[in-house]
């Protein structure tokens, strides 16, 4: 059965931002902590990732898994699904980036991102709780700390 989670965020910046931070899947290791290693394998016409390969840190071990990205309603969507893994049978998720006004009427964007997850293996109900707090805060605090130029929270 897959688990769904749904979280939003505001950052401080304009979608556009938002979204070049999100595709620039090469740079990920650099501040999402949990993600280790990326290959992009396929890429579309504009050169962004489409096949994209991670490496993680999940459950005390290193995990990997591949995803598909589809760009049709880009950039005020990025949405995925997983085409393979080793812990997981389903990863498919999106972003939604969407304009709004921050502090001092300057420009922001409301993030939401939703996530579907199976595992292959079943684990107590405390570890998947504690695995989504880990990867919505890397997916939220950490796009936010990395696009606001902040260090992460």
């Amino acid at each position: 059965m897959a688990e769904h989670a749904t979280q939003v965020i505001t950052i401080a910046a304009p979608p556009q931002a938002c979204f070049d931070v999100a595709i620039d899947f090469e740079r990920y290791p650099d501040w999402a902590g949990d993600i280790k290693a990326v290959t992009v394998s396929e890429r579309d016409a504009e050169g962004r990732g489409v096949l994209v390969r991670f490496r993680t840190a999940a459950f005390g071990r290193s995990t990997s898994y591949t995803l598909r990205y589809d760009y049709a309603e880009a950039p005020k969507v990025l949405s995925w699904v997983e085409e393979d893994g080793d812990l997981t049978s389903k990863l498919d998720g999106a972003y939604i980036f969407a304009e709004t006004t921050g502090a001092g009427s300057e420009p922001a964007t409301e993030v939401t991102y939703h996530l579907e997850a199976e595992l292959k293996l079943p684990i107590p109900g405390f570890v998947k709780r504690r695995a989504e707090g880990r990867i919505m805060h890397t997916a939220l605090r950490q796009l936010k700390a990395r696009v606001e130029g902040s260090p992460p929270a």
